[in-house]
């Protein structure tokens, strides 16, 4: 791996705001389209949106005299809609919230903020002075919000957030909004992470001998498309969990084995050994994300 190459990849590595997803650019029909409904709900309201200044938050709220606080916020120019479901009982609101991540993750989104529970900030600021909608007015632990966002082949901008609650009632609910940004409006985080890398595909792994991966078969896909294009570069990072009684070099062992493993499998499949690049960290860089711990290959591909 070059000096520049191996600079962009550990600030990108060590950056604080992270892709969940590929942030490859996408068809523009594959973003406009309002993302499908979780099927344990049932639709309760349909809102058209079209505002020179819709507000959306990209960290958590608070109120100060009656005022909306946001450490970042935007007002934006959009048009799109947004949409009340009601979550069937024998569903519940974090299937829901692992419905619509998904969906944004298959259309390669980036997940620009999201929280949890009190970290969120007042359940009644978020349902009424957010999002205009008092029945959403739920328990401040039970709540999470997310904003995720897309650039289109086309160059056009999308918004998706996510906010589900639980009530007093215990009935849950799940709001979606889904935006297009006219163009020219700073989106915050948007556009500023580099567009040529796209990951991590987030691998688990375990065993010793031989390896077992724990990864989906659309993941598999997505790095052999883009590992596809002309110049491509697909690099894997190794991270261990340090053991009870396990030393550091034992740690990285471990875990450079199982990148190696990984690296076979994907030759074998396509990715040529020549356009790949391992990077052993092992237990050395701890990331504060309980997404991304433990014994794990983190795959991304840089583009041209």
């Amino acid at each position: 791996m070059s000096d520049t190459l191996r600079k962009l990849f550990v600030c990108r590595l060590l950056a604080p705001v992270l892709l969940l997803f590929g942030s490859g650019l996408a068809s523009a029909e594959l973003l406009q389209a309002m993302p499908k409904a979780f099927a344990q709900s049932v639709l309760e309201l349909t809102v058209p949106i079209e505002s020179s200044g819709h507000l959306v938050l990209f960290s958590p709220v608070r109120e100060v005299n009656n005022e909306i606080r946001s450490e970042t916020m935007a007002r934006l120019p959009v048009s799109g809609e947004g949409r009340l479901y009601q979550i069937s009982r024998d569903a519940n609101r974090r299937e829901a919230r692992e419905h619509y991540l998904r969906l944004l993750e298959d259309r390669g989104a980036q997940l620009l903020f999201e929280c949890s529970g009190v970290r969120c900030g007042r359940s009644n600021v978020w349902a009424n002075q957010v999002f205009g909608q008092s029945v959403l007015y739920g328990r401040d632990a039970t709540q999470d919000y997310l904003v995720a966002g897309g650039i289109a082949e086309d160059g056009s901008r999308w918004l998706t957030s996510v906010y589900t609650v639980t009530r007093g009632n215990l009935r849950e609910y799940v709001w979606v909004e889904h935006l297009q940004v006219a163009a020219g409006a700073a989106v915050p985080g948007l556009g500023t992470v580099n567009n040529r890398i796209v990951g991590p595909v987030v691998v688990p792994w375990h065993g010793g001998v031989t390896y077992q991966f724990d990864w989906r078969a659309t993941d598999r896909r997505k790095i052999n498309e883009l590992a596809r294009r002309e110049g491509a570069t697909v690099v894997l990072v190794g991270y261990s969990a340090l053991g009870a009684n396990e030393s550091f070099k034992d740690s990285i062992n471990r875990a450079r084995k199982a990148t190696e493993s990984l690296s076979e499998i994907l030759a074998k499949t396509g990715v040529s050994r020549q356009q790949q690049e391992l990077l052993v960290v092992g237990p050395s860089v701890v990331i504060a994300d309980p997404a991304r711990e433990g014994d794990r290959v983190e795959v991304m591909v840089i583009t041209r």
